[in-house]
């Protein structure tokens, strides 16, 4: 069902998708990127269901009260967060990684739709943790593409990993460019 309804999505929308199968995984850490706008979720879910990924993603759970809102994002992956809380998703995510035995789950990697001076580095830290592999998953809006077009193994080299994810999406188009900081940590 999921399938169908993607490609009827990208049909009207006209987007694309690349994921080649190499990429394929069933457990990783999948980043997010760039998030800035809540058409991102549009586009991203059916590209990565027509590139056979189930993606997970954490959502403020304020959405949760309404019903039919509530079954929808649950049914595309939705995992409910109370942002009010101090919440340490970075071990949730770690054990909800090691306790499944398939599962790609995708983080917005900005944290947020508005602009930030750096990413936030959690996807990298759980991936450590994990031992499991970083994929790279993007939406370019001047292609219409949504796809994943690297692997990323984390070394014990921090600044030299997180210059490779940098170095891969300097030329992706957001839908907002304004709101998209291409610097993705802060160099020492």
């Amino acid at each position: 069902m999921k399938k169908i309804l993607a490609e009827f999505v990208n049909f009207i929308t006209g987007w694309h998708v690349n994921v080649p199968e190499e990429f394929r995984l069933k457990k990783a850490v999948m980043i997010a990127a760039p998030h800035t706008s809540n058409w991102d979720l549009i586009h991203a879910l059916p590209g990565l269901w027509l590139g056979d990924y189930r993606p997970r993603f954490f959502i403020k759970d304020d959405f949760k009260k309404i019903p039919l809102v509530n079954w929808l994002l649950k049914w595309v992956g939705a995992i409910w967060v109370n942002r009010k809380k101090h919440n340490n998703l970075i071990k949730h995510s770690v054990d909800m990684l090691n306790n499944e035995k398939e599962l790609i789950l995708l983080v917005p990697a900005e944290g947020t739709r508005s602009a930030v001076p750096k990413w936030r580095l959690g996807f990298y830290h759980i991936a450590k943790e994990t031992g499991l592999p970083i994929l790279l998953s993007y939406l370019d809006y001047a292609k219409k593409e949504a796809g994943v077009g690297k692997i990323i193994y984390p070394t014990d080299d921090f600044e030299k990993d997180m210059l490779q994810i940098e170095d891969f999406y300097k030329n992706i188009t957001p839908k907002y460019p304004e709101k998209y900081n291409k610097k993705i940590f802060i160099r020492k």
